[in-house]
């Protein structure tokens, strides 16, 4: 094996290494903050609904954003497994923009699923209802995901549990059908399933997109 090909495995690029420590940063700066400032910071930067002005920004500050460790660890670890080569693949700046775009298009559905949710709420006669607030990069970690196994379908992932091979394309179509059963069967849960499936959504339709327009090949 050669000293190339083992630099390729292992070097990060431009992006995702910033990426990471922009995350790394965020959640630094929510752990060390005074208690009576982590609300707002929460209440400023995280995706809330219902919405408001803030809004606008919030839907690209909260994929910064993270609940803990663990939520930080792994979506920071999925970063770099798979946005690496998604990376390579695409360029830097087309890479940040598909980022990015996942990461918002989640949003956005996360916002529609809370509305729906407080629509029956509301028509069971509830008189308040809950305020929903989403953090986290997973969105934007699915949809890469979702670029890896389109642009890499055959390539083998090994899993940890169960400990066993697949190929890309169809660990992605597997983890899309868990996640859409996790959403109908867990309404109200703290995990964002249909944020995941927006930010696979919003990154298959980019990648069509791109395709069509002759701007990648796969």
């Amino acid at each position: 094996m050669s000293t190339e090909y083992y630099r390729s495995q292992f070097n990060v690029p431009m992006v995702v290494k910033n990426l990471l420590i922009i995350n790394a940063l965020v959640f630094l700066t929510q752990t060390l903050l005074p208690s009576e400032l982590k609300g707002w910071f929460y209440e400023t930067f995280a995706l809330s609904f219902p919405p408001t002005f803030r809004t606008i920004f919030q839907s690209l500050t909260y994929m910064f954003m993270h609940a803990n460790f663990s939520h930080l660890f792994f979506n920071m670890f999925a970063l770099w497994m798979f946005g690496r080569i998604v990376e390579y693949d695409l360029g830097s700046k087309r890479f940040l923009a598909y980022y990015l775009i996942c990461g918002v298009g989640a949003g956005l559905i996360q916002l529609g699923v809370n509305y729906v949710e407080v629509s029956s709420l509301l028509a069971q006669g509830y008189m308040s209802v809950p305020r929903f607030t989403t953090v986290g990069a997973s969105g934007a970690v699915f949809g890469l995901l979702l670029a890896y196994g389109m642009l890499h379908p055959n390539n083998i992932i090994m899993l940890m549990f169960p400990p066993i091979a697949l190929k890309a394309k169809w660990f992605v179509v597997i983890y899309g059908v868990l996640e859409l059963m996790g959403g109908v069967a867990s309404s109200g849960s703290n995990v964002a399933h249909f944020a995941h499936l927006g930010g696979m959504l919003f990154g298959f339709v980019l990648l069509r997109y791109w395709k069509k327009n002759n701007k990648i090949w796969y």
